[in-house]
């Protein structure tokens, strides 16, 4: 799920969170940690006009945000990939929730669900930003680790084997088939074999390789 063109040096972020402290805090991060922050918002109206104007990288964006607090940012969210696709999105949230989370990464390519604990962690934190802005989809490993010890009847991942969920849920994450090869001490041509095997047994349509990988994906939330 990640594009093969190179990644800028500098990424221009622009951040929408009400809570001041918290931006800035962000900002301060990823300004030390080599990003160009090109705007903060405390709204999503202000955060449209701002990325209008200045069409950044990627987005980072609290979910709720004034005036009701409840999914101005998720609706903004889907406002930029409308208008503006290739510009990276990453949401973040207070807690899990498993619907804004199919419904972001159902969007395409360079999206991402991450809990705002996450932030503490710099390094894991910038990584992510890094993966989005390459085109990956990334969920929060906490809400992957959710679904995975999840049981329901008639689970359409039956099927898989455990070494094949474990495949797909590295690739909720957004992890490239190198990526998923580093974390399982395996080649990455074994992780290309349990990739195929994947979207057989799910019988996803034969369209674009990446387009699969993300039906996978969504396929494997919506069987939480």
């Amino acid at each position: 799920m990640e594009r093969n063109n190179p990644v800028p040096t500098r990424l221009r972020v622009m951040l929408a969170e009400d809570d001041v402290l918290l931006r800035e805090g962000v900002a301060s991060l990823l300004t030390r940690s080599g990003f160009d922050v090109e705007g903060q918002a405390g709204d999503a109206s202000q955060l449209l006009t701002l990325v209008r104007d200045r069409v950044p990288d990627l987005v980072v964006i609290d979910v709720r945000m004034p005036p009701t607090h409840t999914t101005e940012g998720l609706d903004a969210a889907r406002v930029i990939r409308d208008e503006l696709p290739e510009i990276g999105i990453l949401v973040l949230s207070a807690y899990t929730d498993v619907e804004h989370a199919m419904e972001l990464l159902a969007t395409g390519r360079g999206i991402g669900y991450l809990l705002k604990s996450r932030v503490t962690d710099v390094e894991e934190f910038i990584d992510t930003l890094r993966r989005i802005a390459k085109g990956a989809s990334v969920v929060d490993p906490a809400l992957v680790r959710e679904l995975v010890s999840a049981q329901r009847r008639n689970d359409p991942l039956a099927a898989l084997s455990a070494r094949e969920r474990e495949v797909l849920a590295l690739m909720a994450e957004g992890r490239s088939n190198a990526g998923i090869a580093h974390r399982l001490w395996v080649t990455e041509g074994t992780v290309e074999k349990h990739v195929r095997s994947i979207l057989t047994k799910l019988n996803l349509p034969e369209t674009a390789e990446d387009h699969r990988r993300v039906l996978a994906v969504v396929t494997f939330l919506e069987a939480r």
